[in-house]
């Protein structure tokens, strides 16, 4: 049944290395399951209902995308949208968190329509390499100064005068540490969340030097541990370490699609879209032809337009079961150097997802300071395609840079793509070299003109 299933003597391959490679990309990408809820509660949401929709939401996309494409590629909420869902619309722009789930799924419904239709593969082909590479390295900054705000490590002063501003500027930034004329600042490393955070950085790290299999997953716990022992984490009453999941507690179809679209979130929908067209995009095509599946040479991606359609569907049922934008996991190219190369990897990994949900309790129990630093190095490993950016040619490399500077400076992805989307065309233009602009970048930057003029 296995081999008429998945293929897995065509792809050379056996059910034991599959299953080994289904856990290996589990545990690489586990760490999903403590970050999401942290990240979404400061959104206002309730820790136990983004567990159940992170672990059943991932668990059944990853599952449909190893029955239906056979790809050895697995799913679950993204760490740059999550961030994008909680600091941006959420707490920067001040949308109920319903609200934004209603633009989630609306962002899901395009997004489908977009891989229907083939558009989705037009504007992929048409936004320039470097600035698809620049958004990745942007979204790894912006994912990097929020994980140092939340473990401390960083102080963000907020209420500057602009004297205040005026003075750190005359002084190039040379104010006392911790002063109030500093914008950014190093946090106080004697606060014991902080020191513990700074621990579980650090430990991490040193595993991933090591190259050891679950190095997130495996810092965050001993975190966790040095967390509870020295008394800076408490136990809940009644601990249990398994337990039957309350469903009761979950947040199915709360989301408020009717104020997503009277509110004229069309930026944020746009954000959504955009982000997860180019991040999902990247993940399926590098992991298929990691996996041997796909050849972009030869122009061929069996099953790439079933994998895209999977992976847009992802999008609205996560958001119906409360879940910010479910999309494919880089880390699922661990799974394939560990030998998975068919849909029976991701099947075991998208069990292992729904079977998360029975230790509930003992996920929940991670705290801040141990799942902070996973969002920097997560930004730190988001940083190697910089250097395909060619910096030598100043129509490719300005573009690029505004896009890397404005999504953490102004605290927002769609800034930062929208600044690249206009000003790319706009130097090749006065250059000289519009054969070089694909025709879709114009009308995507008459799109964000009018964003930023009438929005």
């Amino acid at each position: 049944m296995l081999e008429k299933l998945f293929a897995l003597s065509e792809r050379k391959t056996t059910v034991k290395g599959e299953i080994i490679a289904g856990l290996t990309t589990f545990i690489t990408m586990a760490y999903i399951l403590f970050l999401a809820p942290n990240l979404l509660s400061i959104a206002g949401m309730d820790k136990d209902a983004v567990l159940i929709a992170t672990a059943l939401g991932g668990g059944i996309i990853t599952i449909a995308m190893g029955l239906i494409v056979n790809y050895p590629i697995c799913l679950a909420p993204g760490v740059g949208l999550l961030a994008f869902y909680t600091f941006t619309v959420v707490l920067g722009m001040g949308v109920a968190w319903q609200t934004a789930l209603g633009a989630v799924f609306i962002s899901g419904i395009v997004f489908l329509i977009l891989t229907l239709t083939t558009v989705r593969q037009h504007i992929v082909e048409g936004i320039p390499a470097s600035m698809k590479i620049a958004i990745t390295v942007g979204i790894g900054l912006f994912i990097t100064i929020i994980g140092l705000k939340l473990s401390g490590l960083m102080a963000i002063t907020l209420s500057l005068s602009p004297d205040s501003l005026a003075q750190v500027i005359a002084t190039k930034g040379h104010s006392t540490p911790g002063s109030s004329e500093t914008i950014l600042t190093l946090g106080n490393l004697l606060d014991p969340q902080v020191a513990l955070a700074l621990f579980g950085l650090v430990f991490t790290a040193l595993l991933m030097a090591r190259n050891v299999q679950g190095s997130f997953i495996i810092g965050a716990v001993v975190t966790s541990i040095l967390a509870y022992a020295t008394g800076n984490a408490q136990l809940p009453e009644n601990f249990s370490i398994i337990a039957v999941p309350d469903f009761s507690k979950a947040a199915f179809f709360q989301l408020d699609i009717g104020s997503a679209m009277s509110m004229g979130l069309v930026t944020i929908i746009f954000s959504f879209t955009f982000v997860e067209l180019f991040d999902s995009m990247g993940t399926l095509i590098g992991t298929a032809t990691k996996a041997g599946i796909a050849n972009p040479k030869e122009g061929k991606f069996p099953g790439l337009g079933k994998a895209m359609t999977v992976d847009a569907v992802g999008v609205s049922f996560g958001a119906l079961l409360g879940a910010s934008t479910i999309t494919a996991f880089v880390e699922s190219a661990a799974g394939v150097g560990a030998g998975g190369r068919t849909g029976l990897t991701a099947v075991t990994c998208g069990i292992l997802f729904l079977l998360a949900l029975l230790f509930a309790p003992l996920i929940t129990l991670v705290p801040n300071c141990a799942t902070a630093p996973i969002l920097i190095l997560v930004g730190a490993l988001m940083m190697e395609p910089i250097r395909d950016i060619d910096f030598s040619d100043w129509t490719e490399a300005f573009p690029a840079f505004m896009v890397i500077a404005l999504m953490p400076f102004t605290y927002s992805i769609a800034n930062g793509v929208s600044a690249g989307l206009i000003m790319y065309p706009l130097l090749k233009i006065v250059a000289g070299r519009t054969k070089e602009v694909h025709w879709i970048m114009y009308p995507l930057a008459i799109i964000v003109l009018i964003r930023y003029i009438w929005y």
